[in-house]
């Protein structure tokens, strides 16, 4: 990632992908560790509701580690973690 200084209020608002395309939210807000001066977080809203349905009530949000982020650009792209979300209840449906 870039190692240049950026104000951390250009991260709210952006939205944020999957490194497979898939959207996942909006930033809200950020997470701090002030003594280390780092994002340790981005508190996403505006949710995907395929990713999300059955795990976060609609209107919360979710807290995602920044170490999940791999690129800041005009959108935020983070591993495809959070789109594993949906594969135990896929393969509940297979074997059941």
């Amino acid at each position: 990632m870039d190692e240049t200084p950026q104000e951390i209020t250009t991260l709210v608002g952006r939205e944020v992908y999957s490194n497979n395309g898939v959207f996942v939210g909006e930033v809200e807000d950020v997470r701090l560790d002030l003594d280390q001066e780092v994002v340790t977080g981005l508190a996403l809203s505006q949710l995907n509701d395929e990713l999300f349905r059955n795990r976060v009530e609609r209107g919360q949000g979710v807290l995602i580690p920044y170490r999940w982020v791999r690129a800041v650009g005009d959108v935020i792209l983070i591993n495809d973690v959070v789109e594993r979300l949906k594969q135990p209840e896929e393969n509940e449906e297979i074997t059941a």
